[in-house]
């Protein structure tokens, strides 16, 4: 199977291409801005294309260009799968709830949508019309890609949210979009996906935030027991790494020795410990959704974090005298490494028990020159 993302390098872009590697699919063509304008480079990256992801699209322009704009890549998109694709691929458009509303947006996504459905219906190729609502998720630009996104870069700077205008806010987690989007082309079924929204409000939303906010400066764990409450709270931290790590915990002492709280959390979780020889490295794997949380209690470590499709690699020296939380954010490939002499001894907590049958953990090497 050989897959092609337009628009890869986006917030949904990215998003789908960590749920296509968790599914195991390697053949993963993508297709970003320079792209569009070079013919033979499109044409490479669409030849042969099993399934076409179409995410690409323009929301920020003049009108005029705006209504253009999405139109456009839908027709240079279909003008090289004619010339490359012999047997046309499955296209998985990614529309809007907002497409013919009368804006010029919504109209540049009809007409994208039309001709899309056009050329699928002239050369006998699939097309799934998915009209996402609003999104959020993990590394969300603020002020662009939603008002979740803006909660959370000020809260985590330390600012203050103001809200204009309260009103309904129904959401969709990007995680969940990209499942949904990826069953649909999966599926073959001639129905165009419908997606589950949680309705809520702007005022919910901030004030859930908040709570997120207040305990999570102390390494608290809010309660993550509700599917909404886990995608807010991976999105929120998700703007606080890597500058609010490591977390220091209050230390007790008296002569018997020292205490400290390593997690406390309002839901469900599961704490394990492991002892690792020196030189030796654990993890390597990342989460799509899973909470972890490491502490070293004795020896030395490193733990080394890169966001997936990033060559970029942060590091924490930490080491059982002074006791250091660190939490893995969703989508990152990390690992542990014994840098010391003597026997490394480290306490994990997760948020979730483990299921054998979903562990949520997909293997990848931190040092991005290894990955395949």
């Amino acid at each position: 199977m050989t897959v092609v993302v337009t628009g890869a390098a986006g917030f949904l872009g990215w998003h789908l291409r960590c749920a296509l590697r968790a599914a195991g699919v390697t053949d993963v063509r993508t297709v970003d801005r320079a792209q569009w304008s070079s013919p033979a480079e499109l044409d490479a990256a669409t030849r042969g294309a099993t399934t076409v992801y179409h995410l690409a699209g323009a929301n920020r322009a003049e009108p005029d260009e705006l209504r253009d704009a999405n139109s456009s890549l839908a027709a240079t998109l279909t003008a090289s799968l004619d010339r490359t694709v012999p047997t046309p691929p499955t296209v998985v458009f990614a529309n809007s709830i907002q497409a013919g509303n009368g804006t010029p947006f919504g109209d540049g996504k009809s007409a994208a949508s039309s001709h899309l459905a056009d050329w699928g219906r002239s050369r006998g190729a699939r097309i799934v019309d998915a009209r996402l609502p609003n999104l959020f998720g993990e590394h969300g630009r603020p002020r662009y890609n939603s008002v979740v996104a803006t909660f959370c870069d000020q809260l985590a700077r330390g600012e203050e949210p103001t809200i204009h205008e309260d009103r309904e806010l129904p959401l969709l987690h990007v995680q969940d979009a990209v499942d949904r989007l990826v069953s649909a082309a999966d599926d073959g079924s001639t129905t165009d996906p419908r997606f589950d929204v949680e309705p809520t409000s702007v005022s919910a939303v901030l004030g859930t935030l908040r709570e997120f906010s207040g305990r999570y400066a102390t390494g608290d764990i809010p309660d993550v027991g509700d599917h909404f409450r886990l995608a807010l709270f991976n999105t929120y931290r998700s703007f606080t790494f890597p500058h609010a790590f490591p977390i220091l915990p209050v230390l007790h002492a008296d002569d018997r020795g020292r205490l400290f709280e390593f997690a406390r959390s309002g839901g469900q979780g599961q704490s394990f410990a492991s002892t690792t020889a020196p030189g030796r490295v654990r993890g390597e794997h990342w989460h799509r959704r899973k909470v972890e949380r490491f502490l070293v209690l004795a020896g030395t470590a490193e733990i080394r974090l890169r966001r997936l499709f990033d060559e970029e690699v942060v590091t924490f020296r930490v080491d059982g005298d002074t006791p250091a939380i660190v939490d893995m954010p969703t989508m990152w490939a990390h690992s542990l490494t014994n840098v010391g002499d003597g026997e490394l001894v480290t306490l994990f907590w997760a948020s979730p028990l483990l299921d054998p049958e979903d562990p949520d953990t997909f293997r990848e090497p931190v040092d991005h020159h290894q990955v395949a």
